[in-house]
């Protein structure tokens, strides 16, 4: 085999690699530029299980520095604001403690200076941490927002062991966000992480707010600021 052939050779085998690698890959690559405010303005979004640790990571990258805006105090509970980094997932709400098929579960960093909602732990919700969230749509929210989901008055669902005692499918797990550069990272232990091996999930970045009435429904997500995929169809797998 002569020199060219040589190069050729190794120029098919390295594009083969590349297509192999691509296929593969199962994190959210996006555009830059989809968001006003470059901390929450993504370019990747990813899920990773780690099978020999029982861990699984949720990963997202801004162009800008990630958790470095966060909503102003108002003093006020209702009408607060929620600054939030989440992952939707097809996970089903049962896996965490809540009853089976009650909404997308989603794990979301956030961070509201005007409440804390962390009780078992010393983080405030003047610092970034954790939660489990069950969403649903509900237009009283706008037309074909979500909110958190609402717990009615008298009735008694399924919930964590680390439930805040809000009315809402929310947990507080105490799984710390590391922020570093461009990325925020969070790893989530699970019993039985195989369940979750090509689960799919988005990447949201998304503001978030308590109702000035404070009844249902009493947390709503009023402003997307990006979404990884575009249009909210969880392309991506837990890999």
């Amino acid at each position: 085999m002569n020199k060219k052939n040589r190069l050729l050779l190794k120029g098919s085998v390295l594009a083969l690699a590349l297509a192999w690698a691509t296929a593969g890959a199962h994190e959210i690559a996006a555009k830059k530029g989809n968001a006003q405010q470059a901390a929450f303005d993504i370019v990747k979004a990813d899920v990773r299980v780690d099978a020999t640790k029982n861990w699984v990571e949720f990963a997202m990258q801004v162009s800008g520095k990630a958790g470095s805006a966060k909503p102003k105090k108002t003093g006020k509970f209702t009408g607060a604001n929620v600054y939030s980094y989440v992952w939707p997932t097809k996970i089903d709400p049962s896996e965490v403690g809540f009853d089976k098929g009650t909404g997308i579960l989603a794990l979301a960093v956030t961070i509201h200076p005007d409440f804390d909602d962390t009780p078992l732990f010393s983080t405030t919700g003047a610092d970034w941490h954790s939660h489990w969230v069950v969403l649903t749509p509900d237009d009283a929210c706008g037309k074909g927002a979500l909110k958190v989901k609402d717990i009615a008055e008298g009735s008694k669902p399924k919930l964590p062991k680390t439930w805040p005692g809000v009315p809402l499918l929310i947990d507080s797990p105490g799984y710390a966000p590391k922020f570093a550069g461009n990325a925020v990272t969070v790893r989530v232990p699970f019993d039985d992480v195989g369940v979750l091996k090509g689960v799919a999930f988005d990447g949201v970045t998304a503001g978030l707010r308590v109702n000035a009435s404070a009844h249902a429904p009493l947390l709503c997500v009023v402003n997307v600021f990006d979404v990884a995929s575009g249009d909210l169809s969880l392309p991506g797998k837990a890999e």
